[in-house]
């Protein structure tokens, strides 16, 4: 079952910080939905450090992050 992030709307950290704790929390796959390319960018950048796998699908204006281990 994926575990889903919605993290449209909140500024940084803030996106990066609920994917983090998706990570930790270990249920893969992970979705994580985001409305900036900053924030796009942040959560790709600290999930590819802990070591996962991003695919990022544009949908619309926003950003889909599937987070695999």
């Amino acid at each position: 079952m994926t575990t889903k992030v919605d993290a449209r709307g909140l500024s940084c950290p803030q996106p990066v910080m609920l994917a983090q704790q998706a990570i930790q929390d270990g249920k893969f796959p992970i979705e994580v939905l985001v409305d900036t390319v900053t924030a796009r960018e942040n959560v790709r950048r600290m999930a590819e450090y802990r070591g996962c796998k991003v695919e990022i699908m544009p949908v619309n204006d926003e950003f889909q992050l599937k987070l695999t281990k």
